[in-house]
C-alpha cells in the first residue's frame, strides 16, 4: 500500500456508489460524526442539537437559507434537494446567530473558517486519492522584506522528489480566491491529488506546486479605514490595489527566489508557469503580465486582468492592454506558451460575460489562448478543479 504524505492535513477524502436514499456521512466530516450526510443523488442532510433555540436555518452562503426543524429530541434537521457536485461552504444560522458544525472540517473561506460539505461527482476520480505513486505537502515560513513578517505558504512536491536527488523541477505557481488562504488548493482543491493522478497517466510533467498567501501589506503600512465603504468604490480600489502590487512585489522578489534557493527547481522563465482562480486569476495576470521575463506559462480559472472592465461592456485596446505585451501576437505566442482562461457555465451572468468577452477580445486580436467552460458548474470549486486538470497537462511540454 502506498502512502500519502501530507504535512498538514490529515482527513478521510472518500468516493462511494451510493443508491438514491443510502445516506451516508460526507467525506468532508470529523472522524465518528455521522451528519451530515449524503446520497447518490446529491441530497443532503444536516443537524444539530441546539434544544433552547428558537429557530435555526442551514446556511449555503450562495443560496437561501433553508429552515431547519425541530425534533423533540433537541435536535435541528434538513433535508436539501440534490446540490451540484464538489465542495460547498456552510453554517447554521441559530437565532441569529452564525454557527459552524461541529460534524465538519473547517475550511477557510469568506474570510473565516467555516464548514464545508462534498457532494461526489458520479464517476469522478481525477481529485480523489487513488492507487498511484503520491508527492508531498510541505509547509514554509519566509521572512519578507516587502511586507516585514514572516509569510507562510504550502509547496507540493510530486512523487520521486525526495529519492530521484539529481532530478530538478518546473514549478507552477498557483493562487487561491478571494477571502480564503493558501491552504484552499490542497483543503478545498485537492491539488495534489488532482497531479499525483495526471503524473501517474504520464500525460502531465512532474512539477513543484507553491500555494502562497495571496493577501500583502508593505511593512508599515497601515489599513485604511473601509467602514461603510461599498465594493468598488474608490477607496476600496485604491486599497486592493496596494495589497496586490505588494502581494506581486513580496512574489517575483522574495517567495521566488525563496523556492529557487531552497528546492531543486529549473529556474528559468521556460519553467515557471502562474495560475489562480478568482482573484487570484486576476492576481496572475497581474504578476505574470508585469514579469513575462519570469514567466512562460499563465492561467486564470474564473478570473482574469480585463474581465471586470470587459463586463460593463468596455473594450480595451488590445495593441495597449497588458503593458502591450498583445500588441504583436505572433511575437507573443512565441514568448508564452500557453495563455489559458476558464469559468463555469453557470457562474453570476456577470462574471462569465466578462471571461467570455475576454476570449472574445482575445480571439479578435489573434492572440493565441485557450478558453475552456466547466460544464454545469459555477463559481466553485469543481469549476477550479476541473481548470487544473486541463490546464496542467499543458505545462512545460
Amino acid at each position: 500500500m502506498k502512502t500519502i504524505t501530507l504535512t498538514l492535513f490529515l482527513f478521510s477524502i472518500c468516493c462511494y456508489s451510493q443508491a438514491p436514499g443510502s445516506f451516508q456521512p460526507a467525506s468532508t466530516n470529523v472522524w465518528g460524526a455521522s451528519y451530515p450526510r449524503v446520497d447518490g443523488t446529491g441530497r443532503a442532510e444536516f443537524r444539530i442539537k441546539a434544544p433552547s433555540a428558537t429557530a435555526v436555518k442551514l446556511n449555503f452562503w450562495s443560496n437561501p437559507k433553508l429552515d431547519m426543524v425541530k425534533g423533540a429530541d433537541g435536535f435541528w434537521t434538513v433535508s436539501t434537494p440534490a446540490l451540484v457536485p464538489g465542495f460547498h461552504y456552510y453554517n447554521f444560522v441559530v437565532d441569529g446567530v452564525d454557527v459552524n458544525d461541529a460534524g465538519s472540517h473547517a475550511f477557510y473561506g469568506g474570510g473565516r473558517d467555516a464548514s464545508g460539505i462534498e457532494i461526489p461527482e458520479p464517476g469522478a476520480t481525477y481529485y480523489l486519492p487513488q492507487d498511484v505513486p503520491h508527492g508531498a505537502v510541505r509547509e514554509i515560513w519566509y521572512s519578507s522584506k516587502i511586507t516585514g513578517s514572516w509569510r507562510h505558504a504550502l509547496v507540493y512536491l510530486p512523487p520521486g522528489y525526495d529519492t530521484q536527488e539529481k532530478m530538478r523541477y518546473p514549478v507552477l505557481y498557483l493562487q487561491h480566491g478571494g477571502g480564503e488562504d493558501e491552504t484552499g488548493w490542497i483543503k478545498q482543491g485537492h491539488a495534489n491529488f488532482i497531479l499525483d493522478n495526471l503524473i501517474a497517466s504520464g500525460n502531465t510533467k512532474p512539477m513543484i506546486i507553491v500555494m502562497a498567501y495571496g493577501y500583502a501589506r508593505r511593512a508599515g503600512q497601515v489599513d485604511p479605514d473601509l467602514t461603510g465603504k461599498p465594493f468598488g468604490s474608490p477607496e476600496m480600489m485604491k486599497a486592493m490595489q496596494e495589497m496586490s502590487k505588494a502581494f506581486e512585489d513580496d512574489l517575483t522578489q522574495v517567495l521566488i527566489p525563496y523556492i529557487d534557493s531552497n528546492f531543486r527547481t529549473v529556474s528559468d522563465r521556460d519553467h515557471r508557469a502562474m495560475a489562480g482562480l478568482s482573484m487570484g486569476g486576476m492576481q496572475t495576470f497581474q504578476v505574470t503580465f508585469d514579469h513575462l521575463d519570469m514567466f512562460s506559462y499563465i492561467g486564470g480559472f474564473s478570473g482574469a486582468s480585463g474581465m471586470m472592465m470587459m463586463r460593463s461592456g468596455e473594450k480595451p485596446d488590445m495593441k495597449t492592454a497588458f503593458n502591450g505585451a498583445l500588441a504583436d501576437p505572433e511575437a507573443f505566442a512565441k514568448k508564452v506558451h500557453l495563455l489559458w482562461i476558464g469559468v463555469g457555465t453557470e457562474e453570476p451572468p456577470q462574471m462569465h460575460a466578462g471571461i467570455v468577452a475576454l476570449h472574445d477580445a482575445f480571439t479578435g486580436a489573434n492572440v493565441k489562448h485557450t478558453f475552456y467552460e466547466s460544464p454545469g458548474t459555477s463559481h466553485e470549486w469543481q469549476t477550479w478543479r476541473r481548470d487544473l486538470k486541463e490546464f496542467a497537462p499543458r505545462l512545460f511540454q
